[in-house]
């Protein structure tokens, strides 16, 4: 997958992420999906949301 069209889609209840993609020149809307969620274990709307921030741990 192009890194470019890469998104994040999260459940707010669980907190589950799963990656999908997008074309932005098309679909200006944020998405919302209907995904499987494991801790519920039930269909649940997936909401966009940013891509999480990687962590830098400081070496010292």
């Amino acid at each position: 997958m192009s890194q470019d069209q890469l998104i994040a889609i999260a459940n707010k209840e669980t907190g589950e992420v799963y990656f999908t993609r997008k074309n932005k020149r098309k679909v200006e809307r944020k998405i919302e999906l209907k995904k499987y969620s494991k801790k519920l274990r039930k269909r649940v709307v997936f909401k966009e949301v940013k891509l999480p921030l990687k962590k830098v741990k400081n070496k010292k």
